[in-house]
This record gives C-alpha cells, structure tokens and sequence, in this order.
C-alpha cells in the first residue's frame, strides 16, 4: 500500500470516526449551555485531555519540531513559553474565570461595566486572535499535504485547506462543544500517542544518549556547536539590539498570551465546578509539559536523521520535519515499508490535531459573536436560545470561509511563528482587560473597552508594518517593502500598551462602580451564584 492511499485510509477512518462522534452530540445539543459549554458536563480529567487537545496544536507539533530542526536551541524557546504560559493561567485566570463567568470572557467583563461597548470590544477581539490561530492551522494542513501527496502547486494546497475549513465547519455547527470537545480528547490521545512513539524510536536508534543524538544533530545541520547554543535565531550579532528585543517580546507573548487566548478561556466553562477548572488546567498542564519535552526529542532527531538541508528543501519554514523524521525514523527501524507506515500515522495524527483545534477556535469566535454581539448588543438581550444558537452556526460558516480566504497567501510562514502573533494579540487586548476587571476595583468600561481596543489595534498595526507582512523573501507580501518596525512580534510594545490603555481609559472617566466589584469578588474567589444568568 503507498503512502498516499494508506495516508488517505488513515485520515479516512479518523475524520468518519469524529464525524459519528459531531452526529452524537448533535443529538444532545438542545440549549445554549449544552452549544457553548457541553452542558458542563465534562469532568476536570476530561477537560484536562480537551485543553491538551486544545492547546497542543499544528504549531506545537509541525511548527516547534521545525523550527528546532532548523534553529536548534532557540527553536526550544517555543516549547518552554508555552508551558510556562500555562502557570500563569492556572494562577491568575482558571478559576477565578468559571466562577465569574457563563459562556464567554466577555461575560466577566460586563458583569460590572456597562454590557453593550464591553461586549462589542471583546467580540471583535475574540473573533481577530480566533482568525490569527486559524491561519497557523490551515498553514500546516497546507503543508502536510504538499509532504504526503507530492503536490507543490498553490491549488492544490488550497484545495486542501478548503477541505480541513469546510470539516471544521461542520463539527461545529452540528456538535456544538459536547462535539468539539470529544474530537479533542480523542485527538490529545492520539497525539501523545504518535509523538511518544516517534520519540521512542529515535532514542532506541541512538542507544537512548540524548548527548549522542543533539552531537549528530548539530553535525547534520551544517552549523556545528552553534546549533546546540543560543543565538542562531534569535538576538543573532547580525540583527544586532533589534534580534535581542524581538526574543524579549515573543518571550513575552508567549507566557502571558495563553490566559487571554478566547479557546482556552471557554474551556474553563464546560466543568461543573471551580474545582474541576483547577483540576483540568493541572492535568492539561501535565499532558502539556511531557509533551513539550517530547518535541525537544523530535527537532533534533529531525535535524539528526533527516538533516536541517531535506527539511527545508520540502518546506521552508520547516512545518514538515516531524512527518519526515517519522518516514525516516521507521525506514532505519522497520524498512521502507516500516517508513510508510509510520509517516501515514503522522501524519493521519497531524491531520486530527488541525482538525481538533480548527474546530475549538471557530467554536469560540462563532459563539462569541452569536452571545456577545447577536444577543446582547444587537437584540439587548431579547434574542432567544434558539436564535443564538441558529446565529452562531451561521457565524461558523463566515468565520469558516474567512479563515480559509487568509490562509491560503500565508503558506511561507512557520506555524508556530504565526501562533506566536495570535499570542501577541491576545496578551494584548484580552489580558488587561481580564485581569484589570478581576484585580482592580477602580475598573470600568471606558477602561475595558481601550484596554481592548489599544491592545489589540497597536498589536495588528505593527504586524502589518513588521517584516511579517513585507520586506523579507519569506514575507507575506515578499515582492513589497513597507516594514518600519524591525520587531516580528509586537509583544514588546503591544501588551504594555494594552496595560496604559486600560489605566488611562479608567482614571480618565468618572464611572464607579463598587458594589459591582464587590459581588464580582465574592462571586470569583467562592463561586456564589456562578450559574446565573449574566446580566444583560
């Protein structure tokens, strides 16, 4: 059997498997908190499996084995902000967040300030940090493909992407969350699954010497010891102070953009009780952590055995180095048939794990704009369940189709690198605001909205006047130059911004409210009264 029609076999029985699993909970999904929160039913175990399946996306598996494959050390600093970023979740936001919530983190913010204006700033946020992520997905289902199948044509490529757009549609607004979140516990196994494995068999190929592996990793790069220290992509001679800023501001967005990210956030709604919010983010930081380290085994055999020159040849931005180190590890192993196989099960994993995150993300941006935009800034909270839930579907769709019409041009970029703008963005808009509204007493709207609205519009504006967007042969628009700002990631000047934004808009108004803070205290630290309904 080739690679191709075992590949398409694979991918097959998983995408016939999750669909059985969306035409299930569709069965189930009778009201808005059965759509938006799974009926919070999930156990803190469950939810734990879910937000590793949530969290450990096409970035974490293509993008940061690529990019240690073809950085070496500063590749890793990817899997270690993102781990990290979860402390901070844990501590400041989980809890506090399901206490004080009911569907959305729009829900947290406008139960104190006045709903309309909060709920439109963080719709529109939620929806932009949802698109930027997505982009990172269909960028690896793109470059899997080009890997499996041999097709290097753009239309091929998009044809794929519209493919993995339309399934993601449809878990959505057929399963709603009890859907999505059993896709991805299905997916976290499978995925830890596959990466333990590869991850066995490359340490069973080098005697199980972790030294022996990262030595053969640094001569089959063509960098020497520099490989194995820091430098080579990040804070480089060559990009002088602007190289050190720039490993200063991805640090950044990365351990504090995880607490704002909108599909995170609405996890911590589909459990019972705080409780089970902190037992979940404990769990999904284990399943996390062991595989962080696992992709640490993954980059460098990568460059070890298939060499930092064949990865880059297949793709540039090497998104494709974990299935080609799986071919390449199982040919040494198992023979060529060996190889084959394995690659088709890497593949048919990486193809689940799209599939899984695509579906959450849309999930959050669609029930935002039906719950916070539809319901209570366009109806003031006289929309019915049923008309939300109608709403969000159709949002799916939209969100759908523009998620598919921006990743197609994006094919060039790293994915972990495109997640690290969605990161970027988050920390700036979302985490003021939720973090101001949850500590602060002297919060207020006008606060909320800039903190939002600052963060995340001085987030997007450098991006695109960044080297991100043009200047670069590896730019979005490569043929263009407008970059005026040497930082890839905005984190450095962004999230700061969002933090004054927030301060000045609230000190700048006279809008108080203390007893709202009051109850909104009790309410996050106890959990009384969580399950009513948010005022409109």
């Amino acid at each position: 059997m080739s690679n191709q029609t075992l590949s398409i076999t694979l991918f097959l029985v998983f995408v016939f498997a999750t669909l059985g699993i969306t035409y299930w909970a569709s069965r189930n999904t009778k009201s808005a908190a059965d759509f938006y929160a799974g009926g919070r039913s999930f156990s803190g175990v469950q939810n734990g499996l879910a937000i590793g399946g949530d969290y450990m996306s096409a970035a974490s598996f293509l993008g940061i084995a690529g990019i240690i494959a073809l950085s070496g050390y500063d590749g890793f600093l990817y899997s270690i902000g993102f781990l990290v970023a979860w402390l901070v979740a844990l501590l400041l936001v989980a809890e506090l967040m399901r206490n004080s919530g009911k569907f959305t983190m729009a829900d947290v913010l406008a139960f104190r300030m006045s709903p309309r204006p909060v709920r439109t700033a963080a719709g529109v946020s939620t929806i932009v940090v949802s698109i930027f992520y997505l982009l990172a997905q269909m960028v690896g289902a793109g470059a899997l493909v080009g890997l499996l199948f041999g097709i290097t044509s753009d239309a091929g490529k998009a044809a794929t992407i519209i493919v993995v757009g339309l399934l993601m549609i449809v878990y959505v607004v057929a399963g709603g969350m009890k859907g999505t979140t059993w896709v991805q516990i299905v997916k976290a196994v499978l995925l830890m699954t596959g990466a333990a494995l590869v991850t066995l068999l490359v340490l069973a190929h080098s005697g199980f010497n972790l030294s022996s592996l990262l030595g053969e990793a640094a001569q089959q790069s063509g960098k020497g010891e520099a490989f194995l220290n820091p430098g080579l992509k990040y804070g480089t001679e060559a990009a002088g102070l602007a190289g050190k800023l720039d490993l200063i501001s991805l640090g950044l967005a990365l351990v504090l953009g995880t607490a704002g990210l909108p599909h995170i956030l609405i996890r911590f709604y589909t459990v019972p009780t705080a409780r089970d919010a902190r037992k979940s983010v404990i769990w999904g930081i284990g399943i996390i952590g062991v595989f962080y380290l696992l992709t640490l085994v993954l980059g460098f055999g990568a460059a070890a055995l298939v060499g930092s020159k064949a990865i880059a040849a297949q793709n540039k931005a090497g998104n494709t180095a974990a299935p080609q180190l799986a071919q390449k590890v199982g040919e040494i192993m198992f023979g060529e048939v060996g190889g084959t196989v394995l690659l088709a099960i890497i593949a048919a994993v990486a193809f689940a794990t799209i599939l899984a995150v695509v579906a959450g993300l849309t999930l959050a941006s669609s029930s935002s704009f039906a719950h916070d935009l539809y319901a209570h800034v366009f109806k003031k909270g006289t929309a019915t369940e049923r008309q939300e839930i109608r709403v969000a579907r159709i949002a799916a769709l939209v969100i759908g189709i523009v998620a598919i019409a921006l990743s197609i041009p994006a094919q060039s970029l790293n994915v972990a690198f495109l997640v690290a703008l969605a990161f970027a963005v988050a920390a700036s808009g979302n985490l003021p605001a939720i973090l101001y509204s949850l500590f602060w007493k002297r919060f207020n709207t006008a606060g909320a909205v800039s903190a939002i609205y600052g963060g995340l519009g001085s987030a997007v504006f450098l991006v695109f006047f960044s080297p991100v967007v043009s200047g670069k042969p590896t730019s979005l628009i490569s043929s263009a130059n407008f970059a005026w700002f040497p930082l890839e990631n905005p984190g450095l000047v962004s999230i700061p911004i969002g933090f004054l934004a927030g301060y000045l808009g609230t000190v700048l108004s006279k809008e108080h409210n203390a007893a709202k803070y009051a109850e909104i205290e009790v309410r996050s630290l106890t959990g009384a009264g969580a399950e009513k309904a948010v005022p409109h």
